[in-house]
C-alpha cells in the first residue's frame, strides 16, 4: 500500500515517529499540499526535527489540479501506477478534500489534529488523532 498524505508546517512529535515507522516497513510516503514543490522540500528540508526529506518519495501541488477535485486524485493515482486506486491511503484534515480523494476511489482517513475546524456529525470517514494510529 502507498501511504499518502498532506501535513501542515509543524511537524508534530507523532508525525516524526510515524514516518519513521512507515519507512521501516517499505510503506511509501507522499505529500501533496497546496504549496508548491519546492516550498514542500523546503518545510521538510528544514523542520524542528531536523531534514524529513529522507522519509517522503515525493510531493505532489496544486499543478495535478485543486485539492478539493476528484480528478486531482485520480491523476495522482494514475502517476503512482497502482492497479487500483483502493491501494492509497491519503490522509488529510479537510473533509473537502477527503470527498474528493473517496470519490477518486482512494482509501481516506481524517485526521483530527489541534486547531482542525470541527467536522460535521454523521461525515463517514474514519479519523485518527496521531499518525501512528493510522492502520498499515
Amino acid at each position: 500500500m502507498i501511504f499518502f498524505f498532506i501535513l501542515s508546517r509543524t511537524c508534530f512529535t507523532t508525525v516524526v515517529s510515524a514516518l519513521t515507522g512507515y519507512v521501516f516497513v517499505l510503506i511509501q510516503v507522499y505529500i501533496y499540499s497546496s504549496g508548491s514543490i519546492l516550498a514542500q522540500q523546503l518545510i521538510f528540508g528544514y523542520t524542528n526535527y531536523g531534514d524529513l526529506r529522507k522519509y517522503l518519495c515525493g510531493f505532489f501541488d496544486t499543478k495535478v489540479g485543486n485539492k478539493r477535485e476528484t480528478k486531482s486524485y485520480v491523476e495522482i493515482s494514475e502517476f503512482l501506477g497502482v492497479d487500483k486506486p483502493s491501494e492509497v491511503l491519503f490522509v488529510t484534515d479537510v473533509i473537502q478534500e477527503a470527498v474528493a480523494a473517496k470519490a477518486a476511489g482512494l482509501e481516506v482517513i481524517i485526521s483530527v489534529m489541534p486547531g482542525n475546524a470541527p467536522l460535521p456529525e454523521n461525515h463517514g470517514f474514519d479519523t485518527v488523532e496521531m499518525f501512528r494510529e493510522v492502520p498499515f
